[in-house]
C-alpha cells in the first residue's frame, strides 16, 4: 500500500476534496463529534423504548385477551376499573415515549430552525430518518392498542349489562309473591279501620289483578313447555334406545340370543303404539309448540322408517343365531363325485364372499364402539381428574400462579367435546351395530356438531404452551397419582385431535367392506365431510399464524387453499426496486387463497417442541380477486402459471412443487374468477366476447405472424362492439371478458373499474 506523507493542510488538500473534510482540517464539512454521540445515544435509548413499550402493550393484551369474564356484577365491575387503571398506565407510557420522540425530532432539526437554508448532513438525515420510522411505530401501535382496548371494554361493559339483567330476573320471579304479601298487608290494614281506606282497597285490587295476569300467563306457558315435552317423549319412543342397550356380547351365545330375540320381540308388539303414522293428525295434535319449519319436516318420519330397517335387521340376526344346533357328528359313505354347476358355483363363493365382508364390517363397526366407549371415559377421566381440581380449595395451594384462571385456554372446549360424545354421538352409533353399512347416515346427521373439534385445534397451540410452562408443577403430579395414570395430562389433550382423524381410517375402513351395499353412499358423502373438517382444522391452524396483517381476516371469505410455492415478480410500469426488475432467484412464499383476496406470506419456522415448533407467517403482499387475471401456463414450466393485476403492471409468477398441485390451484382460482363473473352478470350489463380459436388478448409467448392474426381478429371485434354500443344504451364502464382458453395461455380479464366495484 502507498503512503503518502504530507506536511501541511495544503497538501491535504490536493488529494482530498476540501468538501469532504471538516473545518479542523480546512475543509468546508461541518461536523461536531459530540453532537453525533449525543443524538445517537439519545436514539437508541428512544428505540429501546419504543420496544420496552410495544412488549409491554403485548402482554396486556394477552391478559385482557386470556381474562375470563366474572359472573357476578360486583366482580365484573373490579375487573372493569382494574383493567381501566391499567390501560391509563399504559396510555401514559406511551404519551412519554411519543413526547420523548417528540422532542428528539425537534433536536434533530434545529439547524433547519435556526437556518432554513441549512443543508443537512448523511448522518443528520439518516438520524432524522429513524426517529420518524419510530414515531411511525409508536403511532400504529397506540392505535392498534386503542382499537382493542376499544372492543375489551365493550365486551366488559356488555358483560356487565348482562349480569344486571340476570339480576333483574331474579327480582323480578320473588316480585309475584312480594305483590301477594303486600295486598294481604292492604287487606289487613282495612281490616283494623286504616284512616285511607279507600286509597288502599283500588290499590290491593290493582296488586291482584296483575298477579293474577302473571300467573295466567304462567300456566299457559307450562302447559305448553308439558305439551312440548310430551312431543318429545312421543318422538323418542322409537326404539333406538332399546337397540342400543342390549349387549352385544351376550347375543353371542344361544340362551343370550333368544333372551334378546324375546325381548325385541315384545316390543315390536306394542310398536303400533309408538308409530307416528299420520303427519296431520300430529301437527293437529301439537300445533302450539309446532314451528313451521318443523311442520314441513320429514326428518322424523325418515328417522322412524331407518330405525324400523334396523329393527328387522337385528331381529333376523337374533333368529339366526338363537337357531344355532350343535349337530352330532355322524359317520357318512362316501359319495361319488358329481360335476357342479358354474353357476351354483359362483353363487356359493358370492354367497361366502358377501359373509365375510359382513364379519369384517363388524369387526369395524366392534371397532368404532370400543374406541368411542374408550374416548368418552377418558374425557370424562380428565375432566373430573384434573379440570374439575382446579376448583378444589383443598389443591389451591398446589396451583401455579401462572394456572390461575386459564382452565378454558388449557382445556379449551374439552367439556361441550364430551357432553356431545356422550349424550348424542354414542348412543346412536351404538344404534347401528348391527347394520354397520347405515353408520354413515349417523356421521353425516351429526356433522355440523363435529365441527366444534375446530375450535379444541385451534386452541391447542395455547394449551401447549401453558402445559410446558407448569408440567412439572405440583398440582399435576399430584392429579396424576390420584388418576394412576401412567401418561401426563399432555398425551390426554392430545386425545380429541386423534380422535377426529381415527373416524377418517375406520371409516374408510367400513366403505372398503361395504361396496354395493345400501349405504355405500351415505358412507362415501360421510368420509367426504369428515376429510373436509380435518382440512378445514388444518387450513385454520396456518391461519392463525399469519402475522402483519393489518386487516381482518374474515372479512377475505372462506379459506380456499393454501400452500408453499416459488415466486418470481415483475414490475412492467411506475416506480419499482432493482432487485424486484429481474429477480433470478425465487421468493419462497406461502400462498392463501380466499374468496375475495390472495395473500403472499412469508414462512418463518419456530424454534420450540410440538405446536410451538409450527411455523409462523409473515404477511407480504395481497391481491384482490376482484382485480386480478392469471395465465395458467408461464413459458418454460408447466409447473409455473402468473397471477397479475393492472393490466400486467405488477406480475406473479408462481411456482408449483408438482404438476398435481398447480392444477388445483389454477382451478381454484378460475372457479373463484368465475363465481364473480357471474354475480357480476346479475348486477348490471356488460359485453361478453368469444373467440373460438384464439384470444382476444394475445399471449406474450406467440409468433409475430400469429399476432398480426390476432390484431386483425381483435380489430373485427372492436367494430362489433362499436355496432353493437351504437344500439344499447352507454355506461360509464364497459367490461371486455375473455373466457376462450388454449393450450398455452388462459386469462380473464377485468377491464372496467365500475366492473370491479361491482364484483364483491
Amino acid at each position: 500500500m502507498k503512503v503518502v506523507m504530507l506536511s501541511s493542510v495544503t497538501e491535504l488538500h490536493a488529494y482530498i476534496d476540501p468538501g469532504q473534510l471538516t473545518t479542523e482540517l480546512g475543509g468546508t464539512q461541518e461536523y461536531c463529534h459530540d453532537s453525533w454521540i449525543s443524538h445517537r445515544t439519545a436514539i437508541e435509548a428512544f428505540a429501546l423504548m419504543v420496544k420496552t413499550t410495544a412488549q409491554t402493550l403485548q402482554a396486556f393484551g394477552t391478559e385482557l385477551a386470556e381474562t375470563e369474564l366474572p359472573n357476578d356484577a360486583e366482580a365484573t365491575i373490579n375487573l372493569l376499573h382494574t383493567h381501566t387503571l391499567k390501560k391509563d398506565q399504559m396510555k401514559e407510557d406511551l404519551q412519554v415515549a411519543l413526547s420523548q420522540g417528540g422532542r428528539l425530532l425537534e433536536c434533530i432539526n434545529e439547524p433547519l430552525q435556526t437556518d432554513p437554508e441549512y443543508s443537512m448532513t448523511y448522518d443528520e438525515l439518516e438520524n432524522l430518518a429513524t426517529v420518524q420510522r419510530l414515531l411511525g411505530q409508536l403511532d400504529e401501535t397506540q392505535t392498534a392498542f386503542d382499537d382493542f382496548w376499544e372492543r375489551h371494554c365493550t365486551k366488559l361493559e356488555q358483560c356487565l349489562q348482562l349480569r344486571h339483567f340476570e339480576n333483574v330476573i331474579l327480582e323480578k320471579l320473588d316480585a309475584l309473591d312480594r305483590a301477594l304479601s303486600l295486598a294481604s298487608e292492604g287487606d289487613r290494614l282495612i281490616e283494623n279501620s286504616h284512616y285511607a281506606e279507600d286509597s288502599i282497597r283500588p290499590k290491593c285490587s290493582e296488586l291482584r289483578g296483575v298477579c293474577e295476569e302473571i300467573s295466567s300467563t304462567l300456566r299457559n306457558k307450562k302447559s305448553l313447555l308439558l305439551t312440548a315435552l310430551e312431543l318429545h317423549h312421543a318422538l323418542e319412543k322409537d326404539g333406538i334406545f332399546l337397540l342400543a342397550s342390549q349387549p352385544v356380547d351376550r347375543c353371542q351365545s344361544q340362551d343370550g340370543a333368544e333372551a334378546a330375540l324375546q325381548e325385541l320381540e315384545r316390543y315390536l308388539d306394542t310398536a303400533p303404539l309408538h308409530t307416528l303414522a299420520d303427519r296431520s293428525a300430529i301437527c293437529c295434535q301439537y300445533e302450539a309448540v309446532l314451528t313451521t319449519q318443523l311442520m314441513v319436516s320429514r326428518k322424523v318420519f325418515q328417522k322412524q322408517i331407518s330405525v324400523q330397517e334396523m329393527f328387522e335387521k337385528r331381529r333376523i340376526s337374533l333368529k339366526k343365531l338363537a337357531a344355532k344346533q350343535t349337530r352330532p357328528v355322524q359317520p357318512v359313505a362316501p359319495r361319488p363325485e358329481s360335476p357342479i354347476h358354474n353357476g351354483g358355483t359362483r353363487h356359493a363363493s358370492l354367497s361366502e364372499e358377501e359373509e365375510n365382508l359382513a364379519v369384517l364390517r363388524r369387526h369395524v363397526m366392534n371397532e368404532l364402539l370400543e374406541t368411542e366407549r374408550a374416548y368418552v371415559e377418558e374425557l370424562l377421566c380428565v375432566l373430573e381428574g384434573y379440570a374439575a381440581e382446579m376448583d378444589n380449595p383443598a389443591m389451591a395451594h398446589l396451583i401455579p400462579s401462572t394456572l390461575l384462571s386459564k382452565k378454558v385456554v388449557l382445556f379449551g372446549n374439552m367439556s361441550e367435546i364430551y357432553q356431545f360424545h356422550k349424550r348424542t354421538f354414542l348412543k346412536e352409533l351404538e344404534a347401528y351395530t348391527d347394520c354397520p353399512e347405515l353408520v354413515g347416515r349417523c356421521f353425516l346427521e351429526r356433522m355440523k356438531d363435529l365441527q366444534i373439534y375446530e375450535a379444541y385445534c385451534q386452541n391447542k397451540p395455547r394449551s401447549e404452551s401453558l402445559w410446558r410452562q407448569c408440567s412439572d408443577c405440583a398440582f399435576f403430579q399430584e392429579c396424576q397419582k390420584k388418576l394412576e395414570h401412567k401418561l401426563g395430562l399432555d398425551s390426554y389433550l392430545l386425545k380429541p385431535v386423534q380422535r377426529i382423524t381415527k373416524y377418517q381410517l375406520l371409516l374408510k375402513e367400513l366403505l372398503k367392506y361395504s361396496k354395493g351395499c345400501d349405504g355405500c353412499d351415505d358412507l362415501q358423502e360421510a368420509l367426504s365431510s369428515i376429510l373436509g373438517i380435518l382440512k378445514a382444522v388444518n387450513d385454520s391452524m396456518h391461519l392463525i399464524a399469519i402475522t402483519g396483517y393489518e386487516g381482518n381476516l374474515s372479512e377475505l371469505g372462506r379459506l380456499l387453499m393454501q400452500g408453499s410455492f416459488s415466486v418470481w415478480t415483475e414490475h412492467k410500469k411506475g416506480h419499482a426496486k432493482v432487485k424486484d426488475l429481474a429477480r433470478f432467484k425465487p421468493m419462497q412464499r406461502h400462498l392463501f387463497l380466499h374468496q375475495k383476496a390472495l395473500l403472499f406470506c412469508k414462512r418463518r419456522e419456530e424454534n420450540g417442541e410440538g405446536y410451538e415448533k409450527a411455523p409462523s407467517y409473515s404477511f407480504k403482499h395481497s391481491l384482490s380477486m376482484s382485480a386480478v387475471g392469471f395465465t395458467e401456463n408461464a413459458k418454460g414450466d408447466n409447473k409455473k402459471f402468473e397471477i397479475w393485476c393492472n393490466s400486467r403492471d405488477e406480475v406473479f409468477i408462481v411456482q408449483a412443487p408438482t404438476t398435481e398441485i398447480k392444477t388445483a390451484w389454477v382451478t381454484e382460482i378460475r372457479k373463484v374468477l368465475t363465481q364473480q363473473l357471474k354475480a357480476c352478470r346479475d348486477k348490471m350489463p356488460f359485453y361478453l366476447f368469444f373467440s373460438s380459436s384464439s384470444l382476444l388478448f394475445p399471449s406474450p409467448f406467440r409468433s409475430s405472424g400469429q399476432k398480426n392474426q390476432k390484431k386483425q381478429e381483435e380489430k373485427k371485434a372492436e367494430m362489433s362492439m362499436m355496432s353493437d354500443s351504437s344500439s344499447s344504451p352507454k355506461h360509464k364502464g364497459e367490461c371486455l371478458i375473455n373466457a376462450a382458453s388454449s393450450h398455452t395461455d388462459v386469462r380473464i380479464v377485468y377491464i372496467s373499474q365500475l366492473w370491479l366495484k361491482c364484483s364483491y
